[in-house]
């Protein structure tokens, strides 16, 4: 126990590299956003994160004891050596009793007591879209995760049975803590304003995703192209850092002479994104994997009608709410987004999506976080009970 008596739970966020991560970054800073709100009782957090981390979220930095490591984390295997040297080192010079690495992976060296959060097993399933050294590293890195962590989270079912098939994990010790959307109000910045400071006409389609192979962009830009050739005053804004795929995005757009109605905004500030989404006349999301979606979540909330694929975790976030299409079906992508522009499946789409958005919230994954520790830090008592018994016996 921590020297108040009050048990502590210190989360891992050296992984955390702010707009690289994807949305993985959303969802673990909502998450934090709401303990910081509602405090459970009987619980103390800390955090350990990098400094880029409290640049870019200095509320949170505020809200809780924060350790900061003085380092960018852009080198990985600097980064993975100092989980395993200074998070061991300073989480038990805290008294720390649980640590939750929410990146999928626990650090190297001796173990320290733990629950992890696994977002997926694309390194598993799409090993091609890794180098070979990070391919190599998760390999052993997430089985070892999975089998030393006392519970394992996941974001969706689909990624739990993954974890349970692949590592042979016990069903009772895998867990769905499903990711929420915060209650979003009306985006601040008028619809006029995003138009001038994007160059866009009135109506468009959004993706917001990192150029990551597996994001698929390259499918909806195809699409895209029978989209504008049938409706000309309308784009497709494509936000998020370049990253992998990014040359053969840019190839395709000026193959297909789509320079001028393709927006690639890069990064840009989360309410320019939500802004976006909301006055878009669809959100697509063509993506091949992913273990839970959560811009797909948040155009639910934010009334906007969704093309999603049909694959992975996806069905599992949309429901009955958007429109589900094979990732690689070009024509099917077309079809969609020129049925959303028609405006005959709108009005249902959106009231379904505000529902299926209602049923997922962060108070509601934040509880299930917080009875995770909970129940961790009851399961270490009790083995520790147990083995001092039979010591002294």
């Amino acid at each position: 126990m921590s020297g108040a008596g009050v048990p502590t739970v210190g989360f891992n966020l050296l992984w955390l590299v702010p707009g690289v991560v994807g949305g993985t970054e959303e969802a673990t800073t909502d998450l934090l956003a709401c303990l910081a709100a509602d405090p459970p009782p009987g619980l103390a957090y800390r955090l350990y994160a990098l400094e880029p981390f409290a640049a870019a979220y200095p509320e949170l930095v505020e809200q809780f004891p924060t350790r900061l490591l003085r380092m960018t984390g852009r080198l990985k295997p600097v980064r993975v050596m100092a989980e395993g040297t200074w998070l061991a080192a300073v989480t038990r010079r805290d008294r720390v009793d649980l640590v939750h690495h929410g990146g999928g992976t626990m650090p190297p060296g001796p173990r320290q007591p733990s629950v992890v959060t696994i977002h997926d097993l694309q390194p598993f399933d799409l090993p091609e879209y890794f180098s070979t050294p990070k391919r190599t590293y998760l390999q052993w890195a997430v089985p070892r995760a999975a089998h030393h962590a006392w519970l394992i989270l996941t974001l969706s079912e689909f990624v739990r049975q993954r974890v349970i098939e692949r590592f042979d994990a016990h069903p009772d010790h895998v867990r769905v803590v499903r990711a929420g959307v915060r209650a979003l109000q009306a985006p601040t910045i008028p619809v006029g304003e995003l138009r001038r400071r994007y160059d866009l006409p009135e109506r468009w389609f959004v993706y917001p995703a990192i150029t990551y192979p597996h994001k698929n962009h390259v499918a909806v830009v195809r699409a895209f192209a029978d989209v504008v050739a049938k409706d000309p005053d309308t784009v497709l804004v494509l936000t998020g850092r370049p990253a992998n795929a990014e040359p053969e995005v840019q190839h395709d757009i000026a193959r297909l002479g789509l320079g001028d109605v393709v927006r690639r905004t890069g990064r840009i500030p989360r309410d320019d994104v939500l802004g976006l989404i909301a006055a878009a006349s669809g959100l697509v999301f063509p993506s091949r994997y992913e273990g839970f979606g959560l811009p797909v979540l948040e155009a639910m909330a934010l009334e906007t009608p969704v093309i999603a694929a049909s694959t992975t975790a996806l069905p599992e976030v949309v429901g009955d709410a958007g429109l589900l299409v094979d990732p690689d079906d070009i024509e099917g992508w077309t079809s969609a987004m020129l049925e959303v522009l028609s405006g005959s499946p709108c009005e249902a789409l959106v009231e379904r999506g505000r529902r299926q958005a209602a049923k997922l919230s962060w108070a509601a994954a934040t509880a299930a976080t917080v009875q995770a520790h909970r129940d961790a830090l009851t399961q270490m008592k009790e083995v520790k009970s147990l083995r001092e018994a039979k010591e002294s016996s």
